[in-house]
């Protein structure tokens, strides 16, 4: 793959290093994107989702899940519970990986410009037209007889306005934007995480604490004053309130990376990181052990002494997101050597399916509602025709010229 085709295939992350290194992460988005996926194919299927509630009274469970299918598989409670302590973090870490090549080409204005446009339109239409289309299932699940002009009322008449996962590329545009607009202000303001990246290839241990303190420190924080689970709404845009710098530190470290350059950053070829990639494996499983068990304990001992739990919760967290981060940048850098075509059209088409997908699987939860098959089943079925239906759509629509030049 050229690095030309490399770039056009990166979705909202435009590569333009190493066509190597390009290949691994062009891979590895398009597996985090399946992960995405994945996990809100079985959300409905975890014994302790919690019931939906009414459609139009708080506090709106049926945002996060709109469908719940009992008896659901415990497997999933352990699946859904990884996914959610690193893969947003990853994801907004690869977006971070290109922005310093992106802003030295486009400059800021014009790097600002496509931003807008290739984050600014999907979000409009993720949020405005595909996540009201999704959630219908979730109020049809609750009023047997409710119309579509019912539902519209009611939709119209909440006090926020759900955009589903377009969230992440709304929150994506902003961090973009401020990275043009201290670009405009201050040219040279890379630099200083250029050195916090470089040698990177040698001590990936030494980012790997810098990047752990630092998000540590910015999740605890807003976490002890939100609350580790609360959202922070304002009409269509929202964010996880706990995870506002969490994130922002990981789209930072993005940058760091790339600025460092593809030979003495991270995911330098022949970096450390990759050769210790199951040092990296080990230390993600025990992470997240560590950090389950903190999350049980800090529930079971309610009403006791919470100081301890407030410390001890968000280091777990921290360090378990960036275990987990670095296993799979790890363990990509070190495998993905060559092509496949299967894999080209997937990473290619990425960015679309993560647009796309919600509705088909909210939609497909609902028809499955009353199957008699058991909750392993459904959720696994949901995943397959959700990929399927989701990408075969991506990549229909991506044959009209100004779609692949946004998607």
């Amino acid at each position: 793959m050229t690095t030309a085709t490399s770039a056009r295939s990166a979705g909202p992350m435009r590569a333009a290093a190493a066509p190597d290194r390009n290949l691994a992460i062009n891979y590895l988005r398009a597996f985090v994107t399946l992960l995405v996926v994945g996990h809100h194919a079985v959300l409905a299927y975890m014994p302790e989702a919690p019931a939906p509630g009414r459609f139009d009274q708080p506090p709106f469970l049926w945002a996060a899940f709109p469908i719940v299918d009992r008896p659901g598989w415990e497997g999933f409670t352990a699946f859904a519970g990884f996914n959610d302590i690193f893969f947003m973090s990853l994801m907004f870490f690869l977006s971070g990986l290109f922005v310093p090549a992106s802003l030295k080409r486009r400059g800021a204005g014009g790097y600002a410009q496509e931003r807008v446009v290739r984050l600014g339109i999907p979000f409009l239409i993720g949020a405005f037209l595909l996540a009201p289309l999704a959630y219908y299932p979730s109020y049809a699940a609750q009023a047997a007889h409710g119309s579509a002009g019912d539902y519209l009322r009611s939709w119209f008449a909440l006090p926020h306005w759900n955009s589903g996962p377009a969230w992440f590329i709304a929150v994506l545009l902003a961090f973009g934007l401020i990275a043009a607009g201290l670009q405009g202000m201050r040219p040279g303001w890379q630099g200083g995480l250029a050195r916090l990246g470089a040698g990177a290839d040698r001590k990936p241990a030494r980012f790997f604490a810098g990047l752990l303190l630092v998000s540590a420190l910015g999740y605890g924080m807003l976490s002890a004053v939100f609350g580790p689970i609360a959202w922070l709404q304002f009409g269509p845009f929202a964010i996880q309130s706990s995870r506002i710098l969490h994130y922002l530190v990981y789209f930072g470290a993005g940058i760091a990376v790339g600025a460092a350059g593809p030979e003495t950053g991270l995911l330098a070829q022949g970096g450390l990181l990759a050769r210790r990639w199951w040092a990296w494996a080990i230390l993600a499983l025990l992470a997240f052990v560590a950090a389950t068990a903190a999350a049980i304990a800090a529930g079971i001992t309610q009403g006791q002494p919470q100081m301890l739990w407030a410390i001890i919760g968000p280091i777990a967290f921290a360090l378990s997101c960036a275990a987990s981060c670095f296993m799979l940048l790890a363990i990509f850098r070190r495998f993905v050597k060559r092509q496949r075509a299967t894999l080209d059209s997937l990473a290619a088409n990425a960015y679309a399916i993560y647009l796309l997908h919600y509705g088909f699987v909210v939609w497909l939860q609902f028809g499955l509602l009353g199957a008699h098959i058991g909750s392993f089943a459904k959720g696994v079925l949901v995943f397959v025709a959700a990929v399927a239906l989701s990408w075969a759509s991506a990549a229909v629509l991506r044959r009209v010229p100004i779609v692949a030049r946004i998607l």
